[in-house]
């Protein structure tokens, strides 16, 4: 649809008796990016975050033995490289002077601006749309969600589970768990705990019958939701209209330098006219990144 707007583009706005016109703007979602995400600005062309792991247990010192030293080491580097979205669209000076509808044109400037909220969403939302494949690897060299991320000093870690199971309470608990077991490179426990359900539409109703039922949800037992009595995810659910997988779901963490969004410069509009042509042109810029560095902030699970 790319092409100039003149008056042959919507001709029925040369003639008087249009009671309405339709499609060009709708109410939107609120935005949702920022549930993902943790968010920070940049100056830069581009943020670095490098991993630098700790020490390990203390060995026993025996009577009259030396200390034993350990060291650190300078692990995986996640490069954060802002990218820059821009659209807009020329206008006819004979479209301005002949459309007989003004709210035609006061519209375009909304659209324009929803065209950029929406590309930021799905740019955001692709994170963990792409969470599972192979093709988009992290610093350390697999993707966002996997049972095999490497650790530097050696050995590997899950955020992800061996079998993938749909979302219950069951397949739940057991993610909750393998969360508060979550280890550093060298192998120590770490306080990492479960902050928030993400989920598609399509599972919404189903997370919501799984956490926020008073009882164990889907049967006849009298037992209490242990998720709900503990307060298991305290921010809640989180829907993303966005995600296109109706299967996956994911459990985000209160882990630092984890999944992060950087604004490098926010959205600007711009307008003008060409000279010669007498064409009105209208634009919209911005630049940013979205990416993860310590994959340990997700638990992610590609339901079946």
């Amino acid at each position: 649809m790319a092409g100039i707007i003149t008056t042959a583009s919507h001709p029925k706005a040369l003639w008087p008796g249009i009671k309405a016109w339709w499609g060009q703007v709708y109410d939107e979602h609120k935005e949702e990016y920022s549930q993902l995400f943790d968010s920070d600005t940049s100056s830069m062309n581009y943020e670095e975050d490098v991993q630098l792991t700790g020490f390990g247990l203390a060995p026993v010192k025996s009577e009259g033995s030396g200390v034993s030293y350990d060291s650190e080491i300078q692990g995986f580097t996640t490069r954060y490289t802002h990218i820059a979205y821009a659209l807009g669209y020329i206008v006819t000076k004979e479209e301005l002077d002949d459309n007989l509808y003004e709210q035609v044109s006061r519209r375009r400037s909304a659209a324009l601006a929803m065209s950029f909220r929406q590309t930021k969403e799905n740019v955001g939302a692709n994170i963990y749309n792409r969470a599972f494949n192979s093709t988009y690897l992290g610093g350390d060299g697999v993707c966002l969600a996997s049972t095999a991320h490497p650790n530097t000093s050696g050995g590997t870690f899950a955020n992800a589970p061996s079998v993938p199971a749909d979302l219950s309470e069951a397949s739940l608990e057991d993610a909750l768990t393998a969360i508060m077991g979550f280890q550093n490179d060298r192998g120590l426990l770490i306080n990492v705990m479960p902050r928030s359900l993400v989920v598609a539409r399509q599972n919404w109703w189903n997370a919501n019958r799984i956490m926020k039922s008073a009882y164990t949800p889907t049967t006849a037992n009298n037992a209490v939701n242990v998720l709900v009595a503990t307060n298991a995810l305290p921010e809640g659910i989180v829907m993303n209209h966005y995600l296109t997988s109706p299967n996956a779901w994911f459990v985000r963490t209160n882990i630092q330098n984890g999944l992060k969004y950087y604004s490098r410069v926010g959205i600007q509009f711009d307008q003008d006219n060409d000279f010669d042509t007498m064409n009105a042109k209208a634009k919209g810029y911005e630049r940013y990144s979205f990416g993860w560095t310590d994959p340990r902030a997700i638990y992610g699970v590609n339901g079946p």
